[in-house]
């Protein structure tokens, strides 16, 4: 393995961030690609070179970055997650219905935070990679992300 360090910071840059928030309706379980909405605040920072931070506000909702090539691997993922947390399940938090507690225990796996670089104005993601929040539960549901971006 080859490990390179390159400097990228040049004398007299300055650090700047940016907040931004986006809010995402949910049709009820399943994914929501984000990707576009987040690439279009980045470019739009000016911010060319950083560390992005995506965060889900939420405790039955979730964030991931996952391949948005082929919709399978999403249909995949969310027959994996109801084996991991199945709806009918004995819970003992049910106070929000059945599909809440499952939801918090997929929020758990999955995570609410991503941390992605920024380069050249664009987040650094994979060919297939893209960004997306994870509706766990099974109703429609506004989620509100929110947008950090530090860099130069």
């Amino acid at each position: 393995m080859t490990v390179s360090a390159v400097e990228t910071l040049t004398e007299g840059s300055v650090t700047q961030q940016a907040m931004g928030r986006l809010m995402v309706d949910t049709q009820g379980q399943g994914f929501v690609e984000m990707t576009e909405p987040v690439a279009r605040w980045v470019l739009g920072t000016g911010i060319l070179h950083g560390i992005l931070t995506v965060f889900c506000r939420h405790t039955s909702a979730s964030l991931m970055i996952q391949e948005n090539a082929d919709p399978d691997v999403r249909r995949d993922l969310l027959t994996a997650l109801d084996r991991l947390a199945p709806r009918n399940a004995s819970y003992v938090h049910a106070t929000e219905g059945p599909d809440d507690m499952p939801a918090h225990i997929r929020t758990a796996l999955t995570g609410t935070c991503l941390t992605i670089p920024v380069t050249e104005g664009q987040m650094a993601l994979g060919t297939w990679q893209g960004v997306f929040l994870a509706e766990h539960r099974d109703r429609p549901h506004r989620r509100d992300i929110l947008l950090h971006l530090i860099g130069a």
